[in-house]
């Protein structure tokens, strides 16, 4: 079976996005581009709620012709070429090649992609999407960069709706001398 990660950038005070919804604070410098890398290479589906959907269908397609940042670049064709999954119950359809939507029943269908052989699956964003599949036992690993800045914006990491989950901290490390990154596996 394979693992389902979920990966968050936060602030200090534990937000995913500004007030206004704004996700321009997270910083990718060198140190934590390469991690980026290295996390790539361990999965081969990416999977995301609506919102965050959006913002990465928005940019990623052709980030490597607008953007001269070197994360940018090197990124985007890696985004274009792998399986991505969204979930949404709003959305008909997506029109991002090698996308695939889920409309209903989310953890049956979440649980049976992670049965499907192949590499890791990585969760980007999504409050209550990674809280719902944390809940329902879904979610085995946590990833949490947190980046040097208080945004007061409306929500957390991880969004379980009152429900109690245990993690073990299996691992810490600094990126760029500035963002914290630790993993926690879900404690079964």
């Amino acid at each position: 079976m394979r693992n389902l990660i979920h990966f968050v950038h936060t602030s200090i005070d534990g937000r995913i996005q500004g007030p206004n919804g704004e996700f321009d604070w997270a910083e990718m410098g060198p140190e934590l581009s390469a991690y980026s890398v290295e996390l790539n290479a361990q999965l081969d589906t990416l999977l995301y709620g609506r919102r965050v959907w959006e913002m990465m269908a928005a940019y990623w397609p052709t980030a490597d012709q607008v953007s001269d940042h070197p994360h940018d670049r090197a990124y985007a064709p890696r985004w274009r070429d792998t399986e991505k999954v969204v979930v949404s119950r709003t959305l008909e359809r997506v029109d991002v090649e090698r996308t695939t939507l889920i409309r209903d029943d989310v953890p049956a269908a979440v649980a049976a992609l992670k049965e499907r052989p192949g590499k890791d699956i990585v969760l980007m964003g999504g409050a209550a999407l990674a809280g719902s599949l944390a809940a329902a036992g879904l979610v085995d690993e946590v990833r949490v960069c947190v980046h040097p800045v208080a945004l007061g914006g409306p929500h957390g990491a991880l969004a379980t709706d009152g429900t109690r989950l245990n993690f073990d901290l299996v691992g810490t490390r600094v990126f760029d001398g500035r963002v914290v990154e630790s993993t926690f596996r879900a404690r079964r």
